[in-house]
């Protein structure tokens, strides 16, 4: 009879070892999961100011669809730290042509912000037209 009760005490229950595993085990996945849920969030906000930037960008060249002749470079920087510089130079126009030189302009548009240790940037390029006098 004593033989049978403590093979049944030792089977019963987990060693000491078994819960040292178990917990380590739960630990790393612990671990991974945090890691996991962490990058993420750190995706998202990068995306989110990508996509302000572009949106910025994107204001600049439609606030920007008529330039002097001449050409033009202005730039700024918004409250939220995003820099922008917009340059226009007129594009010539080849002997003949139908246009004056200048009536088309390059437009380039860059859009940049510091992000941790990184600069990051939007830059659009397009082309509008080039007036005699612009508002």
């Amino acid at each position: 009879m004593v033989a049978s009760y403590s093979k049944r005490c030792k089977s019963s229950g987990f060693s000491l070892l078994e819960m040292v595993v178990a917990v380590a085990i739960l630990g790393l996945s612990l671990g991974a999961l945090y890691q996991s849920v962490a990058g993420a969030t750190r995706i998202v906000r990068i995306d989110e100011k990508y996509a302000y930037g572009v949106e910025l960008a994107r204001s600049l060249l439609a606030g920007n669809a008529a330039v002097p002749q001449t050409g033009m470079s202005k730039s700024g920087e918004t409250s939220g730290g995003f820099s922008w510089f917009v340059q226009a130079t007129p594009i010539e126009m080849p002997e003949g042509s139908a246009l004056q030189s200048g009536r088309l302009q390059q437009i380039e548009i860059s859009v940049s912000w510091n992000d941790g240790d990184k600069t990051r940037e939007v830059a659009l390029q397009s082309v509008v037209a080039g007036m005699e006098s612009v508002q």
